[in-house]
């Protein structure tokens, strides 16, 4: 734990600043929190539109004025609902989506952090504790064997392992069959149920970084005032940054994990065994922890389609923002048009035009060239017949052919290991075998490919032996290809 975090002005901002903070201070703190569990949380909605979150709202303040009072609450329901998603608020996101004119809402993470921490206040008749200390102690087993490189050291592990399970398998065998008591099931239950809501409030958490990078990333293009292709390498460049990071790795491994069917239907086979169970009927455990899995494919796919539209937009925001610089090149060049027009009849009388050199050139007419008229090719109708000279074809069989296909195999395995790849890069890895060819042909594949960028602002060196050992180089844009 950051220790910087718990001193006296980081948490005095924090009451100050944080949203979920807000929300626990505020008087109308059992009205937001329940609500919005009761709206966003507990049946796993990720936005709702604004005609249906207003009825619902005005039906938790009209069931309230009733037990409280009519002066409880004396607000409309879409009033509240606009106080929350106030940026002195907080705690709702209000976003118009695609081809939409009603908004729509959702939680922030602050909010959703918040009302998972009223969650954990509440009274736990059982708590248990062997399942987190046996989920420790294989988290540290796990990190111990992955990082260990001494390859003894790791098999003789693993042989360990097998010889406890054929020990287990030798007294399962004898009828000795050993079964977790009731209080370990409900334990370990109670574990999964609560590391099962946790994942669900993380995809929201994943969802608001892409949107401050979407921020952060107009920002920059509205700011910038270098070379558009510098610009996009950057874009791209922090765009890798975050999908290569700790968290999006560990998201892309647990959207591939859950994405298999076989793993699918292996939850819900599990699933099924473990709510039938007796220990864990008897706690009544929520219907929906049934469908807990597809609630995390839900929660992922409307994180990636958030993703999606976040890179359409993005793209918009270039192309609109290369058609403002043409608009302004045109109006550039019907002024200077303009002031053209406006100066035929009234010529400067103060301007000056240097010339190069003073002078006329003469052009004699008897220099002239006389007129000859163009030849006519003739051509004889005549039937070809076979000939008997022996003509050296080696020409004909020694011309150079470069795979197209190689390349592109080459490339592949290159943005298999990196996100991208300068042409410079792959042509050390992967060296010119038919000279200046081939590099034409890796050209033509940048300009055909839309995710390749090539800035002829900056220029990369390429050299390449020949046949006859001489070398050659060449100086081309430089080409930068992108996963």
């Amino acid at each position: 734990m950051n220790q910087s975090a718990m001193n006296y002005e980081a948490l005095a901002s924090l009451r100050k600043n944080h949203p979920a903070w807000r929300l626990l201070r505020a008087d109308s703190a059992p009205l937001v929190a329940s609500f919005l569990h009761r709206v966003f949380i507990a049946p796993n909605v990720r936005e709702m539109a604004q005609a249906d979150l207003q009825e619902a709202l005005e039906d938790e303040l009209f069931a309230l004025r009733e037990r409280l009072g009519a002066e409880s609450y004396p607000r409309s329901g879409l009033e509240y609902l606009n106080d929350w998603a106030d940026n002195e608020q907080g705690w709702l996101r209000k976003f118009y989506p695609k081809n939409s004119d009603e908004p729509h809402y959702d939680l922030t993470p602050a909010t959703e952090k918040g009302i998972r921490w009223l969650l954990s206040l509440s009274e736990r008749h059982f708590i248990g504790t062997e399942s987190r200390l046996l989920t420790l102690f294989d988290l540290l087993q796990q990190i111990s064997e992955g990082s260990e490189t001494d390859p003894k050291k790791r098999i003789a592990e693993l042989r360990k392992k097998r010889r406890g399970i054929d020990a287990e398998i030798k007294r399962i065998q004898g009828g000795d069959v050993s079964l977790l008591d009731d209080t370990a099931l409900k334990d370990r239950f109670q574990q999964f149920v609560m590391m099962a809501g946790e994942l669900l409030s993380d995809f929201r958490e994943v969802e608001q970084n892409f949107r401050l990078l979407d921020r952060r990333v107009r920002e920059r293009i509205a700011l910038w005032e270098g070379g558009k292709g510098e610009l996009l390498e950057d874009i791209l460049n922090e765009c890798d940054d975050i999908t290569d990071s700790d968290q999006g790795k560990s998201f892309r491994a647990f959207w591939d994990f859950l994405m298999s069917s076989s793993r699918q239907e292996a939850l819900t086979t599990l699933l099924d065994n473990v709510m039938s169970l007796p220990a864990v009927a008897e706690s009544r455990p929520d219907p929906r922890l049934r469908r807990v899995h597809y609630d995390w494919l839900a929660a992922g796919e409307h994180t990636q389609r958030t993703v999606a539209q976040l890179s359409g937009q993005l793209r918009r925001f270039l192309d609109d923002k290369a058609w403002l610089e043409n608009k302004r090149i045109m109006e550039i060049l019907r002024n200077i048009k303009s002031n053209a027009c406006e100066m035929v009849d009234q010529p400067p009388l103060d301007l000056v035009m240097p010339m190069d050199e003073v002078g006329l050139n003469f052009s004699l007419p008897m220099e002239r060239p006389l007129y000859q008229p163009p030849l006519q090719a003739v051509i004889d109708a005549v039937r070809l017949e076979m000939g008997d000279e022996d003509a050296n074809t080696d020409a004909l069989f020694a011309q150079v052919v470069v795979d197209k296909g190689r390349l592109k195999q080459a490339l592949a395995q290159a943005l298999q290991q990196q996100s991208q790849v300068s042409l410079s890069d792959l042509l050390q890895q992967h060296p010119l075998q038919h000279g200046l060819a081939e590099l034409v042909v890796w050209l033509q594949m940048a300009s055909e490919q839309t995710r390749s960028i090539i800035d002829e602002e900056k220029t990369a060196m390429v050299q390449w032996h020949t046949t006859q050992g001489l070398v050659r180089q060449a100086t081309l844009p430089h080409v930068l290809f992108v996963r």
